[in-house]
């Protein structure tokens, strides 16, 4: 049987404990679809889960287009505001740009905002930054490579 990039490609897990974990994380969910019912905040639990499609850059740095079904989820939630993300559509798709973390009054507590295309975010107050990034089913060919129109952000950043 012929080895396949896709036998080849290592399953991510990531863990963050800190903004600077929180950033390498971002970069590795950057361009992830998730679909609204994909989303859970388990407040019994204090835990916010998704689950999505990222697309695999460091497969793209070897010349592969690929993404896979992974799973995020961050503990020690305390609240979770929503911005432009409808409940009501559960099937509507929201792609991941950018995962943050904001130092709050106390340390090691406060927000991380998950940062969607179209202006929509996710804002979860937390008590220390603890997540966790696990690559959790199959990998496929995806035809390109996402790409975002900046030209149209740096127009309206001069108006």
């Amino acid at each position: 049987m012929a080895v396949t990039p896709f036998d080849k490609a290592p399953a991510l897990r990531l863990h963050a404990l800190d903004s600077e974990d929180l950033a390498l994380l971002s970069a590795h969910v950057q361009d992830a679809l998730v679909r609204v019912g994909d989303i859970a905040y388990l407040p019994g639990k204090r835990r916010f889960a998704l689950v999505g499609s990222r697309f695999d850059w460091a497969a793209e740095l070897e010349g592969r287009l690929e993404r896979c079904r992974a799973g995020l989820h961050f503990e020690s939630v305390e609240r979770v505001r929503c911005q432009r993300v409808s409940r009501e559509q559960p099937d509507a798709l929201l792609e991941l740009l950018a995962i943050t973390f904001e130092p709050g009054p106390e340390a090691p507590g406060g927000t991380i905002r998950l940062t969607f295309a179209g202006g929509a975010a996710i804002c979860l107050d937390v008590e220390c930054v603890e997540a966790q990034l696990c690559d959790i089913g199959p990998r496929w060919k995806t035809a390109a490579r996402p790409s975002h129109d900046i030209s149209a952000q740096e127009d309206g950043a001069r108006a």
